[in-house]
């Protein structure tokens, strides 16, 4: 299964579009670490800031997304979103591949590693840093995708999994491999 790991899109439609119709094509699932719609007070304006059609496009995705709240989700999104939005954590299987996911505006890239040991996932992911990294601590992966609207370090990015490699590809929105790992499981 091949499965996109995108985080922290900020009502940035033309990057959403641009990872759907390139890098995600033929995935069966999305996860989203959260900061879907809103730029946050912080943040300039993404490229194509259009958070009311975004929140259409997401809807109308081909593949179900299972999506992280973020600091810039608020109740109000969930309205706009057809997928639940407001959990902090998700935890799922996925072909035997344990995944936790989170926005991680809290904890630090050892928190983070500790958090994944403690919960014997294979794969950590989360966003907020809009700052792309692929971090192997034995048997755990720590990734952030970046962001494909708003990056703060680098590319436009986001990440594919592939379970059946066990392979997780770090890239940047043309399809340009950033960084890649293999799970070790």
């Amino acid at each position: 299964m091949r499965v996109g790991i995108i985080s922290d899109t900020h009502g940035g439609l033309k990057a959403w579009e641009e990872a759907i119709k390139g890098p995600f094509e033929g995935v069966e699932l999305i996860l989203h670490a959260g900061d879907l719609l809103y730029h946050g007070p912080r943040n300039p304006f993404p490229k194509d800031y259009d958070p009311q059609t975004l929140a259409w496009a997401i809807n109308h995705a081909p593949v179900p997304l299972l999506i992280a709240k973020g600091n810039c989700d608020a109740d109000v999104d969930q309205l706009m979103i057809n997928f639940p939005l407001q959990s902090p954590y998700v935890y799922c299987f996925i072909d035997g591949l344990s995944v936790m996911m989170l926005h991680g505006e809290e904890q630090d890239v050892e928190d983070l590693l500790e958090l994944g040991g403690r919960y014997q996932v294979n794969l950590l992911i989360t966003g907020h840093t809009h700052r792309p990294h692929l971090i192997e601590r034995g048997p755990l992966v720590l990734l952030n995708p970046g962001s494909p609207a708003l990056p703060k370090e680098g590319p436009p990015s986001l990440a594919v999994l592939d379970t059946e490699e066990k392979r997780i590809v770090l890239q940047d929105l043309g399809g340009e491999v950033l960084k890649e790992v293999i799970l070790k499981i």
